[in-house]
């Protein structure tokens, strides 16, 4: 069963719809109890990072959620990606989850308008369980105006919008897309097909 985070943030029945398409269990849940019985966790996000790290920390899950994810796959998605990381720079300086080392700050890209919200592509960077049944190109889709800073080991694709925007991460078993997979198409679909299997 995939456990989809409800801390009052999130993209929760979008996310819920496409799991629900491809046949997957899955329960929108704010239990401890359940993120323990999970197989697999999505966090999802929308809005501003300190909000959203607030209502999280205030949800009591933060500490369930780092026990989990020491044995099971755990996904951030959009703003749900961002909150992964050390620290975010959005209205002041706010501390993540510190599931991957870095932090998340507002976007510089060049000549083009902020937020990036559309269709890109994937361009593959580091071997990723998540990418399999995808191809470098593949397009998905986004809707952000902040993007992360980390370590290239830890980014399995970019995408290019005026700079180079890490657009999946992982480490071990975390791993987060900027973009939206649930609502990416058949490329986004194959992201979620696969992380099920995980």
């Amino acid at each position: 069963m995939i456990a989809i985070i409800d801390y009052g943030a999130g993209n929760l029945f979008s996310v819920k719809n496409a799991l629900d398409f491809l046949g997957f269990e899955n329960k929108v849940t704010a239990s401890a109890n359940d993120l323990r019985s999970a197989d697999r966790l999505i966090l999802p996000g929308v809005g501003a990072f300190p909000d959203a790290m607030r209502m999280l920390n205030q949800s009591g899950l933060v500490g369930v959620i780092k026990e989990e994810a020491a044995k099971k796959p755990l996904l951030g998605i959009c703003l749900g990606m961002q909150m992964l990381f050390e620290k975010g720079y959005e209205f002041g300086e706010t501390d993540g989850l510190g599931f991957i080392k870095g932090s998340v700050k507002l976007m510089t890209p060049k000549g083009l308008p902020i937020p990036h919200i559309g269709w890109n592509s994937l361009e593959f960077n580091e071997k990723c369980p998540l990418l399999d049944y995808c191809r470098d190109g593949e397009y998905v889709y986004f809707v952000h105006s902040y993007a992360a800073h980390c370590s290239p080991e830890n980014i399995a694709a970019y995408c290019d919008y005026g700079m180079d925007i890490p657009a999946l991460v992982f480490s071990g078993n975390v791993f987060g897309a900027q973009f939206h997979p649930e609502k990416s198409g058949e490329t986004g679909l194959n992201i979620l097909r696969r992380f099920n299997e995980l």
